[in-house]
């Protein structure tokens, strides 16, 4: 890359992401690209990219206040110019007004586009005068108008969010979606302890807590120089605590034969093998080969052994297994992922209303498919990182509707007491961020198979 400046590799990143591509996997590539780049620069690409995308909304509110031109007939690359100019104003202390105006105009001439440099200069100086009297829509007067342009939510999940949580939660859920995800890490006991971890941690000059709920997890709190501990020996995986929780609700044992019927990356897979001490037989399923490529490395790394991995896409049953020869299912389904905003904020402006139907299709077609997989006895757990009804009561009452053998097992009743305030009332399984110390929006319910 010829600069290696953290505001081109972040206007580089968002044109991809306008593209199409997935913002993690482009920020990682862009990254990657630049071995040169301080870590310092590299903390500030990363929030340029998340930043944006989660601020959206509220950065062209804003910008639309200084323009007389309609932002949609704005050239691509000039709109995300200034975007990344009015976020460094409006979200960025650290950075003087003066500084965001002339690197955003700096940026624009090495991208050949002189003729914008004007119009740039005084649509953000504009914005730098202008941001105290910018008229944020008022929560009590117009909620819907508050979470599309202040917390940046697109309007047709603003009216749902309302709908479904009221205007309270819904302000409290959209704001912590806002906020970058905190960095959590599952230690992997196959290899080392979670207190013998957060001391690897110390030493190497990081800074770690333990997780609130699950038993290995840790947030780290604050990042030094040196590599986190332990990442080529396998003593931890990246993963979300509310994520942590499914392999824990699906409650493997030893001996046991388990499917992971939508396993990619592995996270959860690999979770299972340590919860279940490599003693039980476990079978990953996913639709591409190559993320079932990413089961098998990310197993290896992690000491997880009684894996098999297989691609296979689910929408037809898989017929090379015998009926009722798993003790455990779970399905961790393709869904909205309007849970996990935060970490791939691109989904806000890719989803639509429309969206939600077809998903929830498709996820009573793949519980339809395993369910014939569970023994009598067994247990089939559903999970999904969204809260919208269509994908969680609607899937699940569906299917309980439509097999008579499986019950719905309150999930209270197989976790420790201290878990309880995660559950509704019926024992499911609803994490928020804004609730739950921070974890990601997970949906789950555990279903089990009546014996014959």
């Amino acid at each position: 890359m010829k600069f290696a400046d953290p505001r081109k590799i972040a206007l580089d990143v968002l044109l991809r992401v306008e593209a199409g591509a997935f913002s993690d996997l482009a920020l990682d590539s862009a990254l990657a690209a630049v071995p040169q780049l301080e870590p310092r620069d590299r903390g500030l690409t990363t929030e340029l990219v998340y930043g944006i995308l989660r601020q959206l909304g509220r950065l062209d509110f804003a910008l639309s206040r200084c323009c007389r031109q309609p932002l949609a007939k704005l050239e691509s690359k000039v709109l995300w110019l200034l975007r990344l100019g009015a976020y460094q104003i409006l979200c960025l202390d650290r950075v003087p007004d003066r500084a965001a105006v002339h690197t955003t105009v700096e940026l624009a001439r090495r991208e050949n586009l002189e003729r914008a440099t004007g119009f740039l200069n005084g649509i953000l100086r504009a914005l730098g005068r202008q941001r105290d009297e910018i008229p944020w829509p008022d929560a009590a007067t117009d909620p819907a108008g508050h979470l599309e342009y202040a917390l940046s939510l697109p309007s047709w999940l603003a009216r749902r969010w309302l709908a479904e949580l009221g205007t309270e939660e819904a302000i409290a859920l959209a704001g912590a979606l806002l906020s970058p995800a905190p960095f959590t890490l599952r230690v992997n006991t196959l290899k080392i302890s979670r207190p013998d971890y957060l001391q690897a941690l110390q030493q190497a000059g990081h800074e770690g807590v333990p997780t609130g709920y699950a038993p290995e997890g840790v947030v780290l709190t604050a990042r030094g120089t040196n590599p986190l501990p332990g990442g080529a020996e396998g003593w931890y995986q990246v993963q979300d605590e509310a994520s942590m929780l499914i392999a824990h609700l699906l409650g493997p044992q030893a001996g046991e034969e388990i499917l992971d019927a939508c396993a990619a990356p592995g996270g959860k897979t690999t979770h299972i093998a340590a919860l279940s001490g490599n003693r039980a037989r476990l079978l990953a399923l996913d639709l591409h080969p190559q993320r079932v490529a990413l089961i098998a490395e990310g197993a290896r790394r992690l000491g997880a052994e009684q894996i098999e991995q297989r691609p296979w896409d689910l929408t037809t049953p898989p017929d090379f297994l015998p009926p009722e020869s798993f003790d455990r299912v779970l399905l961790d389904a393709p869904c909205s992922g309007l849970g996990v905003l935060r970490r791939n904020p691109e989904i806000r402006w890719r989803r639509r209303a429309a969206d939600l139907p077809q998903l929830a299709e498709l996820q009573r077609t793949l519980l339809g498919n395993v369910a014939p997989l569970v023994r009598p006895g067994g247990t089939l757990l559903y999970s999904v990182c969204t809260s919208t009804p269509e994908e969680t009561t609607g899937v699940v009452g569906a299917f309980l509707t439509a097999h008579p053998e499986f019950t719905l097992h309150d999930l209270r009743h197989s976790v420790p007491a201290s878990w309880h305030p995660l559950f509704d009332e019926h024992g499911r399984l609803r994490t928020f961020p804004h609730r739950h110390g921070g974890m990601d929006a997970f949906f789950a319910v555990r279903l089990d198979k009546q014996k014959a």
